[in-house]
């Protein structure tokens, strides 16, 4: 390959920042619809995100290309389309590989594969194919971006300077890396009709993505110098449920309700983190509830996108609890998934306290699906 030198850290900037960039300029080349070019073991794979790929784009595509082009899917996602189970072997993983034929190699008919609806887009005996080597990052790439997990794909033999190149390696540290590196970066006092008494602190990483925040209620340091635990609540945020107030989810309720018992116990600390709808984000959140609206449960709904059934990372929570010199904590939470993410981080859990809130008429059958199927306490 020719055309590219790999660039070296500057004064300030570190290998793990370098490498975080690396993705962050990938992911960001996915979303406005060029192909990336994923290097690792074996034979390079270039991608593009089958719902922002454009006409350009496809052209780089077949011009790098040694072989066919495919479109690459999670296997759940790919029974969709085709209308039949497929299957998978041990070394394929989460990845499904399915030939594109020419009639598909058009824009308009590959975003269509981000209609959540749509089914049996491919062609009546559509083959499929071998998954290609780093079929899977690729894939982790699409999820990294919130773009729906669905790329296509071409096993490069080279490509010209200009391409955006990402490590393999980059990918897979990726969640883990841009949680190590989160800092500090503002602070402020914002008085909530909730928690009068609350600061707000704001977090970001190295790669200078989204920022995560704090709100620290009433005294939480003097709670702990007096060797108690304050309470803390881990909230992924809702844009539909904390600012519009939507019916479907009971994000809104556990969100002012969580920061109500804080004011009212005196110390708290909220992590309003940026995972919206379980990590797969807003747009995506808003394709499971039209898979919802027809008959899939939450979970399910994830999954037929591509998804997994939850893909936060709580040691984002573990991480600023530390910074924040919160070592120990009552957690607000009916989850037992964010007991055991934050154990694994080091953070002591002295108490769990309930924090559920009754059904609408709406979320019934959501609230019954967390209990049920995500193990949720209610």
């Amino acid at each position: 390959m020719t055309g590219f030198v790999t660039p070296r850290p500057g004064p300030g900037l570190s290998s793990e920042a370098l490498a975080l960039r690396e993705v962050h300029r990938a992911i960001a080349e996915l979303r406005r619809g060029g192909p990336v070019l994923v290097e690792g073991e074996g034979q390079p794979l270039a991608v593009a995100a089958a719902e922002t790929v454009g006409a350009a784009g496809l052209a780089q595509l077949r011009a790098v290309g040694t072989q066919p082009p495919l479109l690459l899917l999670a296997p759940v996602r790919a029974a969709a389309v085709l209308s039949r189970p497929v299957p998978l072997s041990a070394p394929e993983q989460g990845v499904a590989a399915l030939r594109l034929p020419p009639s598909l190699m058009d824009p308009q008919r590959l975003a269509a594969f981000a209609d959540p609806t749509a089914e049996m887009l491919m062609p009546a005996g559509t083959e499929r194919a071998p998954v290609p080597g780093l079929a899977e990052v690729a894939l982790t790439l699409a999820k990294l971006g919130r773009l729906l997990p669905a790329l296509v794909a071409v096993p490069a033999a080279g490509a010209e300077a200009g391409w955006q190149r990402v490590s393999a390696d980059f990918i897979r540290a990726y969640p883990e890396t841009a949680t190590t590196t989160l800092r500090r970066v503002a602070e402020a006092r914002v008085p909530l009709e909730d928690a009068p008494d609350t600061r707000i602190v704001a977090f970001r990483a190295a790669d200078g993505g989204i920022e995560h925040l704090a709100m620290l209620v009433g005294d939480p340091e003097g709670r702990l110098s007096a060797g108690g635990a304050p309470l803390a609540r881990l909230h992924s945020e809702c844009f539909t449920g904390d600012l519009l107030g939507s019916l479907r989810c009971d994000c809104g309720p556990q969100l002012h309700g969580a920061l109500r018992r804080m004011a009212e116990d005196g110390a708290g600390v909220l992590l309003y983190l940026a995972q919206e709808g379980r990590g797969i984000g807003l747009v995506n959140k808003l394709r499971a509830y039209a898979l919802q609206d027809g008959g899939l449960d939450t979970l399910d709904a994830n999954r037929a996108l591509g998804y997994g059934a939850d893909e936060r990372n709580f040691l984002l929570a573990g991480t600023m609890l530390r910074a924040l010199g919160i070592p120990r904590v009552r957690l607000l939470t009916n989850n037992p998934d964010k007991l055991a993410g934050l154990a694994a981080c080091g953070i002591e859990v002295t108490a769990r306290e309930a924090h559920s809130f009754g059904g609408n008429g709406v979320n019934d059958g959501y609230l019954a699906t967390k209990a049920r199927r995500f193990g949720h306490m209610l």
